[in-house]
């Protein structure tokens, strides 16, 4: 049945049997791609009869949108829409993106790898389409998880007003990537234990609508009582009518015939609605549904990525990440004025170990990356130590309040920047290439870059203890590179090896046991930085003995590390040659991190190529 040619006319003309097959075989072979590939696994086979559903109701090959909140749950919808045949290329060079792009399909209406901008996007999609006369409906996934996002409220607030073909379609699975926290989860929680009210809604409005003669007058007689009794039973009045939107559900999000006929209703009222649906993470796949957690992320062939049962301890120092998290703890436990707080990431970053050991000093702020850098300004503020464990990626949403919230006032907070660097598959929204330029600008920044185990405990514990203001530790994602063992001795800010040659190779972070590599089958000299802003005196001086300095760096070169010192060093009077290695006015696409580094010669034989 799935072939690049299926589209809404085909599934719209299908019958409900004929759709639950077309369910099974998105089912089969999202599971089998995935497995090979890597990907998102739970999330997506959560939403594939949501997939379904929303494509027998809108066209997007005749004007309407669909536009997905977190495009991780997107991949029903890639099959849905031309692109069967590629499927098998997901998340690998040059093949398809594991989240919505609209420059791979115009069936993608919006970009969407970070969470809670679907409404946003939507809505103005929708007043587009308005402005220009055209007929279109607009319909917007987000997860509960995602409505934790403060822009996810910005944008309900001002599309209520007006929006009059916009349906937000709240998929409701009562977990995020961590378990959903917050007020807002014990609404829909509380929402969730209310489904009886809607079986007797439906009932009540049944028969009286067939009491001869006077039905419709029974049916405005009870108007102002139905209120009164929804109250009653909610507690509070229904949050989304409180914004202007007609509410409509709780509905099963895996029966089809329940979501048509709602999606349908919605599109028809040609005003803003929220459709509620249930679903569950993993439907279909038993080990998913048991652990939807465990395999929200799969590895190549079928490895699972980010563990979340507690009693599940990863294999003891295997990446950054437990590294962090483990030393953390560690010293949670001496220092009560430690506080570490995530934003709905605790296992992904490792901070399940400092909630086990710590738990009343342990903060889920939700998908809210803006709240946690000001929350832990506020932390800091009344002498407490906090440490916001981030992915790169999602630290650029809380830029604004990391300038004018921290900065400003010089307040000591300390951001460990999980996934720095290239991080393969994931792609262009999720690349770590934007922090180092981005938190070079912050006055009084101060950054750190271990490029082992041992360093990245050292740094951390002088991020928190020894350096005034924000401090900044950036790892990568997976394990640590093998680098002598003679340079993790002392906790310095740089390892210079030299001076035998007239090059001088530099570089920062995991990418340094290659260039110390490099370096020495060339003859050149290398210097590894470990404190990337502000760069040491020392630094300075090494290099302007040099005829030619190659820098090596794995981010982006507009505003990084390399073309600071090469400011610095045309100040101070510096008559070499200088080279930039990296990346340069462009986003990294998906590929493995093997293949990205060598893309743009970061590599042990580009380096050695360029050393030359």
């Amino acid at each position: 049945m799935l072939s690049d040619n299926i589209n809404h006319d085909k599934i719209s003309q299908m019958t409900t049997p004929q759709l639950r097959s077309l369910c099974r075989e998105l089912r089969g072979c999202i599971l089998h791609t995935v497995m090979k590939n890597g990907g998102h696994l739970s999330s997506n086979l959560g939403t594939v009869e949501l997939a379904v559903a929303l494509h027998y109701v809108y066209d997007v090959q005749n004007g309407d949108k669909i536009v997905w909140d977190v495009g991780h749950q997107s991949y029903a919808h890639k099959l849905l829409t031309g692109r069967y045949s590629r499927f098998g290329t997901l998340r690998q060079k040059d093949g398809l993106s594991g989240f919505t792009r609209h420059s791979e399909s115009p069936a993608d209406a919006f970009i969407s790898g970070h969470s809670s901008n679907s409404l946003s996007a939507a809505y103005g999609i929708s007043a587009a389409l308005r402005l220009k006369g055209e007929d279109g409906s607009v319909a917007a996934v987000i997860g509960d998880g995602s409505f934790t996002g403060g822009e996810a409220y910005e944008g309900l607030n001002n599309a209520g007003k007006t929006a009059s073909n916009l349906t937000l379609v709240l998929n409701d699975n009562a977990m995020s990537i961590s378990k959903s926290t917050g007020a807002l989860a014990r609404y829909l929680a509380h929402i969730r234990s209310t489904r009886k009210y809607y079986v007797a809604k439906e009932r009540v409005k049944s028969v009286i609508s067939s009491v001869p003669l006077v039905g419709k007058q029974l049916q405005r007689a009870v108007g102002a009582a139905k209120v009164l009794v929804k109250e009653a039973i909610y507690d509070t009045s229904n949050l989304f009518e409180n914004f202007g939107f007609t509410y409509i559900g709780p509905v099963d999000g895996h029966n089809l015939e329940d979501l048509i006929e709602a999606l349908s209703v919605a599109k028809q009222m040609k005003r803003p609605c929220v459709v509620h649906i249930f679903t569950k993470k993993g439907k279909g796949y038993a080990p998913a549904e048991n652990n939807p957690g465990e395999y929200h992320s799969i590895g190549k062939n079928g490895v699972v990525e980010d563990l979340t049962a507690e009693d599940k301890a990863l294999v003891c120092e295997k990446s950054f990440s437990e590294v962090f998290g483990r030393e953390l703890a560690r010293l949670g436990k001496k220092d009560s004025r430690i506080c570490a707080i995530t934003a709905a990431m605790k296992y992904a970053v490792g901070l399940n170990y400092f909630k086990n050991t710590c738990p009343s000093r342990f903060f889920d702020g939700g998908i809210a990356e803006q709240h946690c850098v000001t929350f832990a300004a506020g932390l800091a503020s009344e002498g407490m130590l906090p440490v916001f464990a981030v992915y790169s990626t999602f630290l650029q949403r809380g830029f604004d309040q990391i300038i004018h919230d921290c900065a400003i006032e010089n307040t000591h907070i300390t951001l460990c920047i999980d996934r720095a660097g290239f991080v393969g598959e994931d792609g262009e929204t999720h690349q770590g290439i934007f922090d180092v330029p981005m938190l070079r600008a912050v006055p009084n920044m101060t950054i750190f870059a271990p490029a082992t185990f041992e360093e990245l405990r050292r740094c951390l514990m002088r991020a928190i203890y020894d350096t005034k203001g924000i401090a900044a530790v950036r790892y990568p994602k997976g394990g640590e590179p093998v680098i002598q063992g003679a340079e993790i001795t002392p906790a310095r800010d740089f390892f210079y090896s030299g001076k035998h040659s007239k090059t001088l190779g530099i570089t920062y972070g995991k990418i340094s046991a290659d260039l110390s590599r490099a370096a020495a089958d060339t003859g050149s000299d290398y210097l590894r930085l470990v404190v990337v802003c502000p760069l040491p005196e020392e630094v300075y001086e090494i290099a302007l003995g040099y005829e030619r300095i190659v820098f090596f760096e794995e981010g982006s070169l507009a505003g990084g590390c390399a073309e600071g010192l090469f400011a610095e060093l045309l100040k101070r009077g510096y008559h070499g040659k200088a080279e930039c290695v990296g990346v340069s006015g462009e986003f990294v696409p998906a590929g493995t991190r093997e293949e990205q580094l060598s893309m743009y010669g970061l590599d042990y034989y580009g380096m050695k190529e360029k050393l030359v």
